[in-house]
């Protein structure tokens, strides 16, 4: 889009080869340099000849220097056995917990899960930072927006959804929401699957439904639980978001998540589900859509021309020739071009106007229409906004919101 190719996220020219040593040793390695780059997940990826290792950093995969052929079924023991998994079974999938002391203040929690693959296991180990909880002000809302959102959350009652993809940022937002309240004086109850933050100052539950005990099972006994905020870390069926629709009609604070695109699809979405209109149009207060977009480098970002005018819809938000930050790639970003992440956010606020929509089971496009109509920023247009800002680059802004 700039005139020149973003930097492959899978290539890392900074990518360090793990020390000599045993299973034990080169694990603890591994871990400790992939929390070093504040990363999510830890890909062991069996090949023919090597175990390729791969980081995810800021939402992309980052190659790292592959392990020998010989020392990579240790390392795949080595992580069944603290995760309390059958060592000896590699034919169906698995996952477990378990904790490593890598040095720091806390050790670290991970979350591992196998996948047999043509050449043997593959396993993600998922990084658990309980200190990665992200201020309300650090989210990435516009001002104007981010006051919106405030006032909503702290209403006695209601029920707010965030919704995005995968790795969207939605629990974050959430928990930010929390962050927001004063749970001394409010009883604040989450049902996740599984907790990902500890937080000392709520209940936190955590749905196990090998054991039976299901999201549907477990809001139930949530509510006998005498809550003011209720935390649903995803609506996953119709009987969760009918208890969850319920519960804000009956003086609570709901918040959730939902895997949809946009504020309009999860309306749509919800209707789908075959909750009466009624209770989702008496009950939802806000859908928060949103993404992250990696931020450009400050040490290596450079500024270009824009070859091509950037559309949102059909109007042009950026003109051709418009100076944009561009990512190169340096040391201190791992040769990724980028460093950290934002949010870009797309915030519906219901009034009388919406919730009739709902109530008439309206389609996808009168719904966009009102959106039109009152200027409600879409995602892409707050991606741009913020490569306005010089805070990331129009490739990153239309691969997040194609």
């Amino acid at each position: 889009m700039s005139g020149k190719a973003a930097p492959n996220a899978n290539a890392n020219p900074n990518a360090q080869v793990p020390v000599d040593g045993d299973a034990v040793v080169i694990l603890d390695q591994i871990v400790r340099l992939a929390a070093s780059y504040g990363a999510s997940d830890i890909h062991f990826e069996p090949k023919d000849t090597l175990m390729q290792v791969r980081f995810r950093v800021d939402g992309a995969l980052l190659l790292q220097a592959p392990l020998a052929v010989a020392i990579a079924p240790q390392i795949l023991s080595r992580i069944k056995v603290l995760a309390r998994m059958d060592i000896a079974e590699r034919r169906v999938p698995q996952d477990g917990q378990f904790s490593l002391d890598i040095g720091g203040p806390t050790k670290l929690h991970l979350r591992a899960s196998t996948f047999p693959s043509m050449w043997g296991e593959k396993i993600v180990l998922r990084l658990l930072l309980a200190e990665t909880l992200i201020p309300f002000d650090s989210l990435g809302f516009e001002a104007d927006i981010g006051a919106v959102v405030r006032a909503i959350v702290q209403r006695p009652q209601g029920f707010v959804l965030a919704c995005g993809p995968t790795g969207s940022g939605k629990t974050s937002t959430l928990y930010s929401f929390l962050q927001l309240l004063d749970t001394t004086r409010v009883n604040v109850v989450t049902l996740e699957d599984p907790v990902e933050v500890e937080v000392a100052s709520i209940t936190q539950g955590q749905a196990n439904p090998r054991a039976g005990f299901t999201f549907e099972l477990g809001l139930r006994a949530v509510l006998r639980q005498d809550p003011d905020v209720i935390l649903v870390g995803e609506v996953r069926d119709s009987q969760t978001a009918g208890i969850a629709l319920q519960a804000s009609l009956t003086g609570h604070m709901v918040f959730s998540t939902l895997h949809t695109s946009d504020s309009v699809e999860t309306i749509v979405r919800l209707v789908d589900l075959g909750i009466e209109p009624w209770i989702i149009a008496n009950s939802i207060s806000a859908v928060v859509a949103q993404r992250l977009v990696r931020k450009v480098c400050p040490h290596c970002r450079t500024m270009v021309p824009l070859e091509i005018d950037v559309w949102d819809g059909d109007e042009v938000i950026l003109t051709q020739g418009t100076q944009i930050v561009r990512p190169r790639g340096c040391e201190r970003c791992h040769g990724a071009g980028y460093r950290g992440r934002t949010g870009i956010f797309e915030v519906l606020d219901f009034d009388d106007e919406l919730r009739d929509l709902i109530k008439r089971k309206a389609t996808a496009p009168a719904y966009r229409a009102i959106l039109q109509k009152r200027k409600i920023a879409s995602l892409r247009r707050t991606g741009l906004r913020k490569v306005q800002q010089g805070l990331t680059s129009v490739d990153e802004v239309l691969r997040v919101t194609l």
